[in-house]
């Protein structure tokens, strides 16, 4: 998800606390190695303190707008739903769907995405009682699972919910770090765009944190995600451009340099 930053974290961790000094990356588990990736890109890139919105909810309408478009065409439908006050679970409520389809045209799928978030309300309303709190309260894995029930709901969508507007700690894998799997030799085979792979990057992004204390891994898996996004966008594309790259390095030591 192509996302710019502004969302604070719940705790504020030092540099020091998050960088950790990698050891000699030959003695590195493939998730240990990633574990210092992370260290080379919060040190080149610094924290970037996602997600940009001003409320968990908005956090929400954001994860289902930006599915298959830019973030510049989301900030416009977010733009036309604070017009219609509808930033808010009861504003969203009052909208008829045809309403609510015109306002986030800007995004696209609107008559996908529309349907998406007036399921997830009655999900919001059914069991929790129209209460964001008490949905954030829920297991992880339990709600995890009830996000993926909804339509227009995909792993990547559900775990950035719990991630950025529920404070879990789960990790958030995207097409950027599909790719550096791949072009650094960090999974085999490498991942593939899709569910498999997805549940791959999870995996080995969750084991690179294990060590870390359970209170700060949403926070990690916070940065690290949107980190991945960052190089991503200036290195990682469809057509790697490694050079300048803080993790060029492991490439050229672990990677396939056909790529």
């Amino acid at each position: 998800m192509e996302t710019a930053p502004a969302h604070p974290p719940t705790q504020q961790l030092s540099a020091r606390t998050i960088l950790r000094r990698a050891v000699d990356p030959i003695s590195l588990s493939t998730s240990a190695r990633l574990r210092t990736l992370h260290d080379r890109l919060a040190e080149a890139y610094g924290a970037q303190h996602w997600w940009p919105a001003q409320t968990p909810f908005e956090v929400i309408l954001g994860a289902y707008l930006t599915q298959n478009t830019a973030w510049k065409s989301v900030e416009r439908s977010l733009h036309n739903l604070q017009e219609a006050g509808a930033l808010s679970v009861e504003g969203l409520r009052s909208l008829s769907l045809d309403t609510l389809q015109e306002l986030i045209r800007p995004s696209g799928f609107q008559t996908r995405k529309a349907p998406a978030l007036k399921a997830f309300l009655k999900l919001l309303d059914a069991e929790f009682g129209g209460s964001l709190d008490e949905m954030a309260g829920a297991p992880s894995p339990l709600l995890r699972q009830k996000l993926l029930n909804l339509p227009g709901v995909g792993p990547e969508t559900a775990d950035a919910i719990l991630l950025y507007a529920f404070r879990h700690p789960v990790p958030v894998a995207d097409e950027y770090l599909r790719r550096i799997a791949e072009r650094h030799r960090l999974l085999t085979p490498p991942p593939g765009r899709n569910r498999a792979g997805y549940d791959a990057l999870v995996l080995l992004t969750g084991q690179a944190f294990g060590a870390d204390p359970v209170e700060v891994r949403a926070q990690l898996f916070n940065e690290f995600h949107a980190l991945t996004v960052a190089v991503g966008k200036a290195h990682c594309g469809k057509i790697a451009r490694c050079e300048g790259c803080p993790l060029e390095s492991d490439r050229r030591q672990w990677g396939d340099p056909a790529q």
